[in-house]
């Protein structure tokens, strides 16, 4: 909730013009994952139509282990294809007749042959006690049953003529009514966040865009860019050094131990989807940090100063996230995350670098409009000074402006008018008025009187 707030409350500082109410912040955020779940189930569906191809791809580094396996115990100038080339065709010539087998074989090349006669002196080896499978591999090579120099390596190798690489895996039926289907699903849902993961995370920088300033906005597809190429990055990672090494190391440790590598298919499945997925979306370090750092939650100095705190949360996060908890994995994950640490570390520095120096230059600019300030006031008094001020020049020269009547002439002449003064004319009829309205009836009397 924090950080939802801390969001917000960016996209609002950026853009004061277009503030929004909080439950607007959270229509936006309702929109946003809105297009994240219809963009992964329209890839989710699309993927879903080459869930063969996906699944080949993934079983593909399993593959990979058991040949490795086998080519460990194979002279270096023998390939695996031709040893299990070779195989096949010994274990098809059992459908042939006993009088049919040496027609049939004897239909393919010299080398091919040499590789059937070896692989069945190895089998027959087998059944026979440990202390007298030498005697009889010796014996066997003696005979000329199959090239000497080729059989004594593989006896010193140990070669196992009746493994074949990926057999388990291939053969290997589902215990569940719906575990096939369910794998088909979970193989498209993680192909589908592989392939629109360019969207998604362009869904959530555009859910962000609103609180990034104009000059940062530029930098909203390469940082997007960034972002898909440090995901792709560590999902090849996964799937190409770490994810063989690992399963390697499990194949090797149940050989270590006489227990048969019989994996599920489903289990494995699940266990390289998650593999890889772990590792993409651990490699998304550096976006996660500097939108902290953009969010105010993280800086370059508590990224420094807490240095040992963060290695030892980065190798418990690896070990919490792993699928698996041998040290192998869990290093291989620790190591790139920390080395993408002390890079968000740098860019943290960078980051507060520039902000300094733009405060700094705000800083100057604002104390240059100060100095400025007061000489504009002091021109302005001086001209305002000057505008009412009459001028010398008159008083200098000793002449003085005549403003007398000539200059205006009568028509602009106003005679003064006093208003406390009265004349005795006026005083005379403001007593007559007074008599006459003190007594009608004289006043009616005397008008007759009036007119003669």
């Amino acid at each position: 909730m924090i950080l939802l707030q801390k969001v917000f409350k960016l996209r609002d500082d950026a853009n004061p013009d277009m503030e929004k109410p909080f439950l607007e912040h959270l229509e936006d955020l309702r929109v946003m994952i809105t297009q994240i779940v219809l963009t992964l189930l329209v890839s989710t569906i699309g993927c879903f139509v080459f869930q063969a191809q996906v699944m080949d791809i993934l079983r593909k580094p399993v593959e990979n282990v058991w040949a490795e396996t086998v080519k460990a115990t194979m002279p270096k100038e023998l390939e695996v294809a031709t040893w299990e080339k070779a195989k096949e065709i010994l274990d098809r010539s059992i459908y042939a007749k006993p009088s049919e087998v040496d027609a049939y074989l004897g239909r393919f090349d010299e080398e091919t042959q040499e590789l059937i006669e070896v692989i069945r002196t190895l089998r027959l080896s087998k059944p026979l006690p440990e202390d007298q499978q030498a005697a009889f591999l010796k014996e066997a090579a003696e005979s000329g049953r199959g090239p000497t120099d080729l059989l004594d390596e593989l006896i010193k190798l140990e070669a196992e003529p009746d493994s074949v690489p990926g057999a388990d895996l291939t053969m290997m039926s589902s215990l569940k009514p719906t575990e096939t289907f369910m794998l088909s699903m979970k193989l498209a849902f993680f192909a589908g966040i592989v392939v629109s993961f360019p969207f998604l995370l362009f869904f959530v920088l555009q859910f962000v865009l609103p609180g990034l300033h104009q000059n940062e906005k530029g930098i909203l597809w390469p940082s997007m860019a960034i972002g898909f190429g440090l995901f792709l990055v560590g999902v090849l990672f996964a799937y190409f050094i770490v994810l063989p090494r690992a399963l390697a190391f499990f194949f090797t440790w149940d050989q270590g131990l006489g227990v048969a590598s019989e994996w599920r298919i489903g289990w494995y499945i699940g266990f390289a989807t998650q593999f890889t997925l772990v590792f993409g979306l651990s490699f998304e370090l550096p976006v996660v940090i500097m939108a902290l750092v953009k969010l105010g939650l993280l800086s370059f100095e508590t990224m420094s100063r807490t240095r040992r705190y963060a290695i030892l949360a980065i190798v418990v996060l690896a070990a919490v996230i792993t699928p698996t908890g041998d040290v192998l994995t869990l290093s291989m994950m620790a190591v790139p995350m920390y080395i993408l640490y002390e890079a968000c570390i740098w860019l943290a520095w960078f980051d507060n670098k520039k902000k300094r120096e733009e405060a700094e230059e705000e800083d100057s600019e604002r104390m240059e409009r100060l100095l400025d300030e007061p000489s504009l006031d002091n021109e302005s008094v001086l001209d305002e000074k000057s505008f009412d001020e009459p001028s010398m020049d008159a008083d200098e020269s000793g002449e003085e402006e005549d403003y007398s009547d000539e200059d205006y002439g009568d028509e602009h002449y106003i005679e003064p008018h006093y208003e406390d003064e009265a004349t005795d004319e006026d005083l005379t009829a403001e007593d007559d008025s007074d008599e006459s309205s003190n007594d009608p009836e004289k006043d009616a009397e005397d008008e007759p009187r009036k007119g003669d």
